[in-house]
Formats: C-alpha cells, sequence, structure tokens
C-alpha cells in the first residue's frame, strides 16, 4: 500500500470529524438557516466518503453495482420524503420546547446532549433487533450481503422516523438548545455514513469511545455471536451494556440476514416499505 493510503487510513475520520466541528460552529455563530447548512453537510459527506470507498476501499467486492445504486437512490429518496412529515413534526416541537438560548455554555451542553442522544438511539437501535415487531421494520436494513455508504439509506421509513424522532426529541424534552440539537444532529448524520463507508479507515484507541466501520461490520454479521455494536455515533453505550464485540484485526466472515429469505430482496424496494404491514407468516 502507497505511503498516502497507510497515512489516509488515520487522517480520513480527525478529517471528517474537524468538518463536523467547523460546519456546526460557523452555521451555529453566523445564525444560518440550519435545515440548508444540514442538507448541505449531507451532500458533502456523502462525496468524501464515497471518494473514500474509492480511494482506500476495505473490500472491493461490496462496491455497488450501477443496479445498486438506482436501488440506494430510491431508498435515499424514499426516506427523504416519508420521513419529511415526521421530521418536519419533530423539528417544530424542538422549536417550541426547547431553548433558544444555551442554558449552559455550548462546550458543555453540546457533549451531554451527543451523550443523550446515543443512548437514545442505542436503545430504539437494539430494539429494533430483539423486538420482533421492530425488526420487522429494521430488518430490512440488514437484507444486504455487504456494506457501504450507499445500503446506510437501505431502511423502511417508519424506522428511520422511530430513530430520528427518539435521538431529537429526547434532546428537546430535556431542554438543550436549538444549536446543540443541530451540532449533535450533523455528528450524527456524519457518524451514519461513516460507519458504513466500504473504506479501510483505522481510528485505533478511538474505537472505545465513538463508532466506526471496524465495528459496524460487525454489527452487520451473520454471526450474531459477534453482532453487537448498536451505538451508531459512541461506542461507549456497547461498552457500558455489554455489546462491544470488536477487537483489532477482526473482520465478519460474512454479512447480512442470517436467513437471506426472511426478507425480500433489497432491490424490492416498495415491497420493504409495506412488508411490515402484512400479516406475519404463521
Amino acid at each position: 500500500m502507497p505511503a498516502w493510503a497507510r497515512a489516509l487510513r488515520h487522517l480520513a475520520y480527525p478529517i471528517l470529524l474537524g468538518s463536523v466541528v467547523a460546519v456546526s460552529t460557523l452555521g451555529i455563530a453566523r445564525d444560518r438557516e440550519l435545515e440548508a447548512v444540514g442538507f448541505l453537510f449531507v451532500l458533502g459527506v456523502l462525496l468524501y466518503l464515497v471518494v473514500l470507498e474509492r480511494l482506500i476501499p476495505y473490500d472491493r467486492s461490496w462496491h455497488p453495482s450501477r443496479r445498486e445504486w438506482r436501488w440506494y437512490g430510491a431508498y435515499f429518496l424514499l426516506t427523504a420524503l416519508g420521513g419529511a412529515l415526521a421530521q418536519a413534526l419533530v423539528l417544530a416541537l424542538v422549536g417550541v420546547v426547547s431553548l433558544p438560548e444555551s442554558a449552559l455554555p455550548l462546550g458543555v451542553e453540546i457533549p451531554l446532549a451527543a451523550l443523550l442522544g446515543s443512548l437514545a438511539n442505542y436503545l430504539v437501535h437494539r430494539l429494533g433487533h430483539t423486538n420482533r415487531h421492530l425488526w420487522r421494520l429494521h430488518g430490512v436494513h440488514h437484507a444486504p450481503d455487504k456494506v457501504n455508504i450507499g445500503n446506510n439509506s437501505v431502511n423502511n421509513i417508519l424506522d428511520v422516523v422511530l430513530a430520528q424522532g427518539a435521538t431529537q426529541l429526547s434532546l428537546a424534552l430535556v431542554g438543550f438548545s436549538e444549536a446543540s440539537v443541530f451540532a449533535v444532529g450533523l455528528f450524527v448524520v456524519a457518524q451514519g455514513y461513516f460507519t458504513h463507508a466500504n473504506a479501510d479507515v483505522r481510528i485505533g484507541w478511538l474505537n472505545h469511545i465513538v463508532s466506526s466501520p471496524e465495528q459496524h461490520r460487525l454489527h452487520h454479521s451473520t454471526d450474531l455471536s459477534e453482532a453487537g455494536h448498536y451505538a451508531a455515533d459512541l461506542s461507549i453505550w456497547d461498552r457500558v451494556f455489554g455489546s462491544f464485540t470488536w477487537r483489532p484485526g477482526r473482520r465478519p466472515a460474512s454479512v447480512g440476514l442470517v436467513d437471506p429469505t426472511s426478507f425480500p430482496p433489497t432491490g424490492a424496494v416498495l415491497t420493504n416499505q409495506f412488508r411490515p404491514w402484512r400479516r406475519p407468516a404463521r
């Protein structure tokens, strides 16, 4: 591996994290339209990670085909459109309940908000795996037999709404400011795509604090004994609740569903949106 690629493996995450801090700081300081800033940030993160997947791929066979990119694009649009109304209601409640000004210095409030939001997300995600009704929603995400930023958007719309709602409402109801909710939201979005990146990145000891692709590939493993790592942003909750299985160099033998026939194929985009409403077979 060239020297530049070895360096990029270790610099990729600090660059991403630095962008989260920079965009959060500028957005809050200049009081810009935070929703527009967030949308542009998502596009920037996607572009950055697409480039990383090509420069330092983890597994070249996990690159999406053109057909898969069409599927992922459809999931991305359906998730965005289907969750728009629910997200607008959540943001409206955030604006009503949360404080316009920080009750604490932002340097204190944002880390606290990140901890609480991450805990809410962890609990909802873990329930998505342990509750049979919620698994009918969340299992759609685990159908692909590869992990990349494209299939981060392979979801049932309602599963996305539940996860986002749990995180943002928990912050709003506690009374965190809109600035904190915005900053934590950028971090969560960046982490969500980053952990799915098919890029050979290394974050070393930070794996014990934040989530990474190194851990999340194990979450998608077909070997359930290693498929912990329910935290999408702060891996400390996996430590607290005993679902941390990563160790340096550990790789999943295969990823996807233990029973691939239990869900429709990923290409059945609309079927995967409506399937949870059908009566389960007995």
